[in-house]
Parts: structure tokens; sequence; C-alpha cells
């Protein structure tokens, strides 16, 4: 069973499921649904459409450079077929999947530090320039953030 993948999302397409597209010079495009093929047909951009695997990678949202992905690529060439081969290759495949997992995670566990370095820079702006802002309560919450920061700095400098 040969799984293609779908030209605008890059998604599993399975024998039978979706559509195939051929161009004039035989060129031929799979896609996994409708939604894709009337968004190849409108010349729409994957990686400017952000449900796209496309898109999430352009934007670094997903890993794109890992060792681990070169093992999806098709290999075409036939081998015979050996037991303890298949043994290997199959200790080799969990393996694979766990040492996948364990990256996506520390990648995932970055990009949330990054959320809330970015949210933190965000909260020190709002409170060096407190003056700007126009409502009192938006103005009582980053002062009373202020205050907490401050009782959380003194508890770090006595322990």
């Amino acid at each position: 069973m040969r799984l293609e993948k779908c030209y605008f999302c890059s998604v599993n397409c399975y024998p039978g499921h979706g559509v195939m597209f051929v161009r004039n010079d035989s060129k031929t495009f799979r896609f996994c649904s409708s939604k894709c093929h009337r968004n190849f047909k409108m010349k729409r951009n994957p990686r400017k459409v952000r449900w796209t695997k496309a898109f999430r990678r352009a934007a670094g949202k997903e890993m794109t450079i890992d060792s681990t992905l070169e093992f999806e690529k098709r290999r075409n060439i036939p081998v015979r077929y050996d037991r303890d081969l298949m043994a290997t290759t199959l200790k080799a495949m969990k393996r694979v999947q766990e040492i996948k997992a364990k990256r996506e995670r520390v990648f995932f566990k970055k990009r949330q530090a990054a959320k809330e370095r970015e949210l933190e820079r965000g909260i020190k702006d709002l409170q060096k320039n407190i003056e700007l802002i126009d409502a009192p309560e938006i103005k009582q919450k980053v002062l009373e953030h202020k205050a907490s920061a401050k009782v959380s700095k003194m508890d770090m400098e006595i322990a």
C-alpha cells in the first residue's frame, strides 16, 4: 500500500481517497480533500495558509531540521526478507519514535519558555510606562502585579 502526501497540506493520502490532478505536462498533484484542491486552484501559497504543515515549518512552530525526520523518507530498494533484520528494524523504529517524542517535548518547552519571556517583557514595559495607561482597572492590575513581584523578589533574597 503506497501512501502519498497531499501536495497542499502534506497530510497522508490513503489509496482510494482524495483527488489527483494531472497537469498538461503530466505532473501529478495529490490532494487529501476538496479543501486542499480548491486552495491549489485558487493559486494560494501553502506557506501562507495557517493550517498547512508548510506554514508551521516556515513559522518555526514545528521541527524542520531533525535527524529523526529522515527515517520517514521512502526507500524504493527491495530487501530480501531476513528475520533478524526485521527484528532489529522494529526495535529501531520504536527507539526512533521515543527519540522523536522526546525531542518534540523539548522543542515545545523551549517555545513555551519564549512565550513566557515575551509576556514578562510586556508586563515590564507596562510597569515602566504606567503613566500611558488610561483605564484605571488595568492600571490597578499592573500595580498589583508589580507589588507581588517585589514581594517574591524579597523572599528569594532572604532564602
